[in-house]
């Protein structure tokens, strides 16, 4: 009884964990979208969403189920009550994603990016998959010197979300007020993409140490 009650512990983890690559592959897709104007892609984006809804609901599901026939105490209830955030964070950054093809879409066939943008919001891309990347072997792995990296890391999204603005608050900026908002809102969307990957490696650290935290320097 004991092997299998560990065992669906495991799986727990082990769904986070494929969750966390659904909504990498999410990120990288519709930012694929968004800079290449490719209305088909995102659409692909939005509808996937949907998947990974279904996973958070199956997982949170599973997860009340064993903590209702377990009873677990300490590092145990841990796990599963920091899972049920965990697996919050994810599925509002599978919607983050779907946010991004959305704006792919509405602003079709025209990129909603201006050119002296797109590098940004590229590595903006890339460092929300990154992140996520990094945020699955922190849960894989129970690492929690990589969740304190990840908090850390999060900082270079930062940077270029400031970078962002400096350049939208340009008073020579010359694409209008429509474009400006489009750019604001995505801009955010990666910037919380990467702070749900931020409280996700926090939860972890909690569930590991029965401890939260430290902020970040």
């Amino acid at each position: 009884m004991r092997d299998a009650y560990h065992d669906d512990l495991d799986a727990v983890s082990a769904t986070l964990v494929s969750m966390a690559a659904m909504v990498d592959n999410a990120i990288v897709r519709a930012s694929k979208a968004l800079l290449e104007s490719d209305r088909a892609l995102a659409e692909e984006v939005i509808a996937a969403d949907a998947a990974i809804d279904t996973v958070q609901h199956e997982l949170d599901n599973r997860t009340v189920d064993l903590m209702a026939r377990q009873a677990p105490v300490a590092s145990d209830l841990r796990v599963l009550v920091t899972s049920l955030r965990m697996s919050a964070d994810l599925e509002r950054m599978g919607d983050l994603a779907a946010h991004i093809a959305k704006a792919a879409r509405m602003r079709f066939p025209a990129c909603a990016i201006p050119v002296e943008l797109q590098m940004t919001i590229l590595e903006m891309s890339r460092v929300a998959s990154d992140l996520v990347n990094k945020t699955a072997l922190v849960i894989r792995d129970r690492d929690i010197e990589g969740a304190l990296q990840v908090d850390r890391d999060d900082d270079q999204m930062d940077r270029l979300h400031r970078q962002l603005f400096i350049t939208l608050l340009d008073p020579a900026w010359p694409h209008g007020i429509e474009t400006a908002i489009d750019v604001t809102l995505i801009g955010r969307y990666y910037e919380r993409f990467a702070d749900h990957a931020v409280s996700v490696a926090r939860r972890l650290y909690y569930s590991v140490t029965g401890e939260f935290a430290a902020p970040k320097n």
